[in-house]
């Protein structure tokens, strides 16, 4: 392989590692809750993880943009910010997202 070539894969290995973007990247924009039972909302809390503060309940069918996830613990949480008022941000579970 030519130093040239080699020089030019190595530059994208190290682009790609600093860009640090996680393999789910592609999942994340616009989401929709969905799952809750009846009379229940997903609780949106002030971060990731049941010991956080409950800021906020959302029904089935709110739209939010996911920002990131995280695994914590056995539960992913995602940042999310409110779709039609994006400075209400929190972290819900992501089991209860879909694509929107």
């Amino acid at each position: 392989m030519p130093k040239s070539s080699l020089k030019a894969l190595i530059a994208i290995a190290i682009g790609a590692v600093l860009m640090g973007a996680p393999a789910s990247a592609q999942q994340l924009g616009r989401h929709q809750v969905f799952g809750v039972e009846d009379g229940d909302m997903l609780k949106m809390r002030k971060g990731p993880g049941t010991g956080y503060r409950t800021v906020l309940g959302l029904p089935n069918g709110t739209v939010l943009r996911v920002k990131s996830c995280q695994q914590t613990g056995s539960t992913r949480w995602c940042k999310v910010a409110l779709n039609d008022a994006r400075a209400m941000v929190g972290y819900v579970s992501w089991a209860y997202l879909r694509k929107y």
